[in-house]
This record gives C-alpha cells, structure tokens and sequence, in this order.
C-alpha cells in the first residue's frame, strides 16, 4: 500500500515538475519575442524610404552607362564627330561635376539634412538631363552633363549614410546592398533604353528625358521621408541651446515688466504644453512622419 501511495506521488510530483518546466520555458520564450520586438524594429517600416533613397544610386549608376550608347548619335547630331577631345569631355566632364558635389556633401548634411540634401542632389539632375536633352550644341551638352555631375557626387554619399542610419540593426546589412543593386540596375537600364539610339534619330534626347522621371520621384517622396535620427539628435542639442539661451533672455527682459509670478505662470504652462506634445508624439494617434516633428518642439519648448 505504501509502495503505491509512494509511486503514485512521484509520478504527481515528475508532472508537476514537467508542467512548471513547460510554463518557464513558454515564459521566456514570450519575453524572448517581446525584447526582440521592442529592440528590432520591424523591417517594414524603412523599406520604402531605403528604396526612395537608393534612387539616388539609380540614378549615378544610369548617368554613367547613358552616354556608352548614344555617343555617336550625340556625335553626328551636335556636329562634333571625329573630335576626339570633345567626345571624351563628353563623357568625363561629369566626373568633374561629381568631385564638387562629394566634396561639399558633408557640410550639405550638416547644413540642411538629408531630406533637403536628396531635393538639392535631384535638383541638379533634373536640371542637367533637361539641358543635355535639349541641347544644340556642344556646349549645351558639356553644360548639362556638369549640372548632372553635381547630382552624382551628392547621390551615392547620401544615400549610404542614410540607408545606414534608418535601417533597423539586424538588417543593415541587407539594406546596404540596395545601393550597389540600384546603380547596377541604373547601368543596366541605361543601356537597354539606350539600344535604339544608333537606329532611331533623336534617341538619345528621350535618354536623357526619361533620366529626368526618377530624379522627380526622388525630390518628391523624401519630402515625406523620415529625417535621420542621428542628424536629429545633432541639430536638437544645438537648437536646445538655442532655446537656453533665447528663453534666459526673454526672462531677463521681462522680469522688470512682468514681475516673477507672471514669468512662473507662463513657464509652468509652457512645460504643461511641452509634456502634452511629448505625450502625442508617443501615442498612435499620430503619424510615424510626424511624431518626430512634435517630440522635437516639445523638447525645445521644454527647455525653453
């Protein structure tokens, strides 16, 4: 009798211990899938904007392989065939365009942000590809290809940093690639449209046109593109300085004037204000393009 009672309770004590061993490892499994969530990101999020921006790197890629097909049609049209210098200012005048515009794209960063440094890398290209499409001349040609050049050394430098800093972590990698994927897809686009232009006069002015559509699409989506947190981390510590300093001023102004009960009543309602944006900017119930807009004012308001 006691054998039994003794089996039947180590079998209730080996499920019971099997059961718990269960429901811990469930448990970290559950905690294991909520760190990762909160930790990564989904990948989906960046997807678009890593797109938009390696349409900068279409873009250098298909200005490289453009000029490989139509050259000769170029030639015969602009009345500058046999001329060797002038081909091949032609085709490198835009390298020189490229060594000023990777020169300065640092400091454009700096300045102005990605977003604005992608419009001012498109702006550019529109530009050059328009007047190499309409050109008449030789100097036109020349003229355009410079403007794109421009475009071109501005394009690749941003769109690396930018890919870098918006993709989530365990995918950076991954994302990296786009790039060199979008400018071989430029090379290989460029020589497939560019194919007709020794058969078809006029070709290589619809070459040049049709450079111009995703230089447009790239002006226009970084408008609703995120900025970089890093670039936003930058410009707040010193726009929050900025702040300190404005609002220290406004009170040594107006303390005279208004006397220190009026300044507190203002300044307690202003941080109300501040913790209220904060607050929105970390609900659902705004826009994942505009929640960074009012964490930042808050901030800067805060501090003020």
């Amino acid at each position: 009798m006691r054998g039994r009672h003794a089996d039947a309770y180590s079998i209730y004590k080996r499920g019971t211990r099997d059961y718990i061993n269960a429901y811990d490892k469930e448990q970290v499994r559950s905690l294991n899938g909520v760190s990762k969530e909160i930790g990564n990101p989904s990948w989906k999020r960046s997807f678009l904007y890593i797109l938009v921006a390696s349409l900068a790197s279409f873009l250098y890629g298909y200005h490289l392989g453009v000029i490989n097909e139509t050259l000769e049609s170029i030639s015969n049209d602009l009345h500058f065939n046999g001329n060797t210098m002038a081909e091949g200012l032609v085709v490198s005048i835009c390298l020189g365009g490229g060594f000023l515009g990777s020169t300065f794209s640092g400091l454009i960063v700096d300045r102005v942000g990605f977003r604005r440094a992608f419009q001012l890398c498109a702006l550019p290209m529109i530009i050059g590809s328009s007047m190499s499409a309409t050109a008449k001349n030789l100097s036109g040609m020349l003229l355009g290809r410079l403007f794109v050049g421009t475009g071109m050394g501005l394009g690749p430098t941003l769109a690396t940093l930018y890919v870098t800093e918006v993709s989530p972590a365990y995918v950076r990698g991954t994302y990296g690639s786009f790039t060199q994927i979008a400018t071989s897809l430029g090379l290989m686009s460029s020589l497939l449209i560019g194919f007709p232009a020794k058969e078809t006069e006029g070709w290589w002015r619809i070459c040049f046109w049709v450079s111009a559509v995703p230089a447009a699409l790239l002006a226009l989506f970084m408008e609703f593109s995120p900025e970089s947190p890093h670039w936003l981390f930058k410009s707040a510590n010193i726009s929050v300085g900025i702040a300190n300093f404005l609002g220290s001023f406004a009170a040594l102004l107006l303390m005279d004037k208004l006397g220190r009960k009026v300044l507190l009543i203002g300044s307690f309602s202003g941080m109300v204000v501040a913790m209220g944006l904060q607050a929105a900017s970390a609900s659902s119930l705004v826009s994942s393009s505009n929640e960074v807009y009012l964490s930042v004012g808050g901030m800067l308001l805060l501090n003020a």
